[in-house]
């Protein structure tokens, strides 16, 4: 079992940074692929970004390209998600994911539905 502790939201405005961080248990996090989703109210879960357990390679959600980017640090246990510009539409509850019960190839990316442990989420609001 993992536990998921993301950090690092809260209030900014229009065209302001945050960077959030997702901490997590366990000794074997260096193996797990990690991903950010969000949701906002009233609407599905995204999926924003995710990176591979090597850190060799990521994806990014057309919505946010050019302004998010993950990033992780095994010796610290930690992902990281670097949010730039951002926009009132990134509003919204960020979680942290990862991929636990799988053995994965070092460069995969696993797509939205493969993550099977979540955090708890941070908010994150961006006003006009």
């Amino acid at each position: 079992q993992v536990q998921l502790v993301e950090s690092g939201g809260g209030l900014v405005q229009t065209g302001g940074s945050l960077r959030l961080s997702c901490a997590a248990s366990g000794q074997t996090f260096s193996t797990y692929p990690m991903a950010w989703f969000r949701q906002a109210p009233g609407k599905e879960r995204e999926f924003v970004t995710g990176i591979s357990w090597s850190g060799s390679r990521t994806y990014i959600a057309d919505f946010v390209k050019g302004r998010f980017t993950i990033s992780r640090d095994n010796a610290k246990n930690t992902v990281y998600l670097q949010m730039n510009s951002l926009k009132p539409e990134d509003t919204a509850l960020y979680y942290c994911a990862a991929v636990v019960r799988r053995s994965l190839f070092s460069a995969y990316v696993p797509g939205k539905d493969e993550y099977d442990s979540w955090g708890q989420g941070t908010q994150v609001t961006v006003s006009s």
